[in-house]
């Protein structure tokens, strides 16, 4: 009898990306709940902080994820970074003052969400189900979007009478409809390459703009007190 219930009832798996996804969803929706009332009460330096140390992380991430992805694309995968394709984010930020800059960085996050969507449902098709390299690109998409809206926290909160505007500042992103295997190979490692270039510079930007605005808002401060 019991031989039979268990043949009706089988053990459900659940593979480690469905895993990886779980918990990565319910930590986004976690942050969601509290991102407005972190923005609204945490002090400049908190914020970049807090940022700061999430974009060295992803920028370590950002390093293997590279690497594993040459790994699994077998022959050429070394030259697949150096091929040119115009449709892929550039990873330079641009902008003359901190507000352009912190916009600039914010614009780039959510460009790149896209593409790093669109190489996952593209390895997820060339790599088996339990890949490192699939949950590693699942992880590199939530954390970048939690970078997004940190990002945006710290604009609102060091320029609150700058909307932010609805469409990417660098243009609307465009991704290729269909793209044969050896495209998609290309694609995808020219993406991570900009992705992992990204990373660094917003880390070298972040540095700044603390140096630049949480000191002087902190001296402001000071001096209103007295």
């Amino acid at each position: 009898m019991s031989g039979h219930v268990k043949n009706m009832y089988p053990q459900l798996s659940i593979s480690q990306a469905a895993r990886t996804l779980l918990s990565l969803l319910l930590v986004a929706a976690i942050d969601s709940v509290n991102a407005g009332i972190a923005c609204r009460n945490q002090q400049c330096e908190s914020h970049i902080q807090r940022s700061s140390k999430l974009t060295r992380l992803i920028h370590m991430e950002s390093v293997d994820l590279l690497k594993i992805y040459k790994a699994s694309q077998g022959d050429m995968s070394e030259l697949f970074c150096q091929m040119p394709i115009n449709i892929v984010p550039d990873p330079n930020i641009s902008g003359l003052d901190p507000s352009e800059r912190m916009l600039s960085i914010y614009s780039h996050c959510k460009a790149f969400l896209p593409h790093l969507k669109r190489v996952t449902e593209q390895q997820r098709d060339l790599q088996p189900p339990s890949s490192h390299l699939l949950n590693n690109l699942t992880t590199a998409q939530y954390r970048t979007s939690g970078l997004a809206n940190q990002i945006n926290c710290i604009y609102q909160t060091l320029f609150p009478n700058l909307p932010i505007p609805l469409e990417p500042v660098d243009g609307p992103t465009s991704i290729h409809p269909s793209q044969n295997v050896f495209q998609q190979k290309v694609y995808g490692c020219v993406v991570l390459k900009n992705f992992k270039e990204l990373l660094s510079q917003i880390r070298h930007e972040l540095r700044i703009l603390m140096n630049q605005m949480c000191k002087s808002r902190t001296f402001a401060y000071t001096n209103a007190l007295f």
